[in-house]
């Protein structure tokens, strides 16, 4: 009985409201039927730039990269880094695995990829919780200033920005 009695109030406040804004709810939905969706302009508005670029990047896929360091083919060529002493590509585990051999490490030490080429010796105080560390020691591996051509052909493929 009190359940109905709820709901009964509940509609007349509803009803009440549509009421008290019938012009409102007919004005604001003929405004959005007048607003209509349009979709962002990107900078490949040209759909033959478009083709080429895509091609460009199925032709930089299917060129077989070799590691410098293994020898073996760079299947992803994106997450590659420049080899120190050539510049040529090595994958980014032959890089770490090169690092890991050099580097002598503590209890709850580990090495890790910190960004833009660099590698950091990273320490916790408790190895459990990965979110708190500090870096004991941050290892250049790619030189900022001399970018790879190989590199720089990839992000010019890759770019959206013009």
């Amino acid at each position: 009985m009190y359940k109905n009695r709820r709901n009964k109030n509940h509609n007349n406040w509803n009803n009440n409201q549509q009421k008290n804004n019938g012009q409102k709810n007919n004005n604001s939905s003929e405004q959005q039927k007048q607003k209509k969706f349009e979709p962002s302009k990107t900078n490949y508005e040209d759909e033959n730039v478009l083709r080429e670029r895509k091609k460009a990047i199925q032709e930089l896929k299917t060129r077989e990269v070799l590691c410098a360091k293994c020898g073996n083919p760079i299947l992803e060529i994106a997450s590659a880094l420049a080899d120190r002493a050539s510049g040529n590509p090595v994958h980014f585990e032959c890089a770490l695995k090169e690092i890991e051999s050099k580097e002598t490490l503590g209890e709850n030490e580990k090495i890790a990829y910190i960004g833009q080429g660099r590698f950091g010796v990273l320490s916790y105080e408790n190895i459990r919780d990965q979110k708190h560390f500090t870096i004991k020691k941050v290892i250049e591996w790619e030189e900022r200033e001399n970018k790879a051509s190989w590199r720089e052909e990839v992000s010019d493929l890759y770019s959206k920005v013009n």
